[in-house]
């Protein structure tokens, strides 16, 4: 029986400029991109996307541990793999995604057009797909011209050896401006392709914050530890509140993008909290703020995470994808040693909210100057573990999503 062929999907996040990778070619200079359909963007996509971004949420968050992911890297990572599913194999991932792969394909395209690309307001993306070159894979070309015209997708061949390995890293590393500075640790000898989203966010802040604004403050976790941290101050103007929480929005320069913050109410835990939210509450939260004076404050903090998403997808019900012998990726080609099956999907994200911005891999903001505070504001001070969302204001797409539960 032939053995099984993994197929590595790798998601990272944040991006810079492509450089040269010794020993690689560009196998995309020799296909033509399909043309791009007239198949309309889905009304209800950032609804869909903010519902996969609680989902995924939900399954990782465990032990108290900071989370941090990029829904918006994560489904082009996932629909450029399912342009090559077929089958079950990808009635499970259409499932899990919430949209039928051409949906995701004219959606994440629309988002990808329309994303800021301003001096102090930034988002891009970048996607690559790496395989073996040594004669045993053959790649569908209608796959290939799928990936390139919906995702702008670069094809490198080369031999999956530890050179490789660091053209990948490499590739990475300068996509996210240094802050991921590898996704692989070696090249699995069974290996048979690597998908990779890279993703980069860049905004400063409106106003910047005075020195005056900051001062320290005590964060406390849900187990009653106090944490003393520097508490940065601001007045905000677009209120939150469920029946569970409250929040505010604080812009970037542009005001295409925000920083989203959710608090738990007082007796109410964070997994409680995100348990009870659905992606459609959360898009119509999002997109309907108060316009009152909030009495804002954000703590300093660091958040890096690294997961391996696999669990996590088959938790959601897209099993057959990572089971050698029911996979059926027949749409990304054909391999003499095995059936293709999805080994890996691999997620690294890093962000920081200092006095001077939030950075989130290569991305740097500054963040909002505070101002005194209003005779009778309403108050949100994140002094306890948090929900929080970079989003894209015009679609309240979420193109990171994270907790705060500790400090240190």
């Amino acid at each position: 029986m032939k053995k099984l062929l993994p197929l590595f999907l790798c998601v990272c996040l944040l991006a810079g400029t492509l450089s040269g990778c010794g020993g690689k070619r560009d196998l995309m200079q020799g296909v033509t991109p399909a043309v791009v359909s007239d198949i309309a963007a889905p009304a209800d996509g950032a609804g869909v996307a903010s519902g996969l971004s609680l989902r995924l949420l939900r399954q990782e968050m465990e032990d108290g541990e900071n989370v941090l992911l990029s829904p918006l890297s994560i489904l082009c990572a996932l629909s450029m793999t399912a342009n090559g599913a077929r089958g079950e194999t990808l009635a499970q991932m259409e499932q899990v995604l919430g949209l039928p792969v051409e949906s995701l394909n004219a959606y994440l395209l629309a988002c990808r057009k329309t994303l800021p690309d301003e001096k102090k307001c930034q988002v891009s993306l970048a996607n690559s797909i790496w395989f073996r070159d040594d004669g045993s894979l053959t790649v569908e070309k209608d796959f290939l011209q799928t990936n390139a015209a919906w995702y702008d997708a670069d094809l490198y061949q080369l031999p999956f050896n530890s050179a490789a390995c660091k053209a990948i890293n490499d590739w990475v590393r300068k996509k996210t401006g240094g802050m991921i500075p590898e996704i692989l640790q070696e090249i699995s000898p069974d290996a048979a392709m690597y998908l990779i989203n890279a993703l980069s966010f860049e905004a400063e802040w409106q106003t910047i914050y005075q020195e005056a604004s900051i001062r320290d403050g005590v964060f406390t976790t849900e187990d009653g530890q106090q944490q003393t941290v520097p508490m940065m101050y601001s007045k905000e103007y677009r209120y939150l509140e469920t029946g569970t929480a409250t929040g505010f929005l604080k812009s970037y320069a542009g005001g295409n993008c925000a920083f989203a913050a959710l608090l738990p109410k007082e007796g109410i835990s964070l997994a409680d909290f995100v348990d009870s939210l659905t992606g459609e509450q959360l898009h119509d939260l999002l997109a309907s703020p108060e316009s009152v004076e909030v009495w804002a404050g954000i703590p300093k903090f660091e958040s890096t995470y690294e997961t391996n998403l696999c669990d996590t997808l088959e938790a959601l019900g897209m099993t057959d994808a990572f089971d050698g012998q029911l996979a059926d990726f027949s749409g990304i080609g054909s391999s003499t040693e095995g059936n293709l099956t999805i080994s890996q999907v691999l997620h690294k994200a890093r962000i920081a909210v200092d006095e001077k911005g939030t950075k989130a891999g290569a991305a740097t903001a500054v963040v909002e100057e505070p101002a005194e505070a209003p005779s009778d504001p309403k108050e949100v001070l994140l002094n306890r573990p948090f929900l929080y969302l970079l989003i894209d204001c015009r679609e309240q797409f979420p193109v990171f999503i994270g907790t705060i539960t500790t400090l240190e």
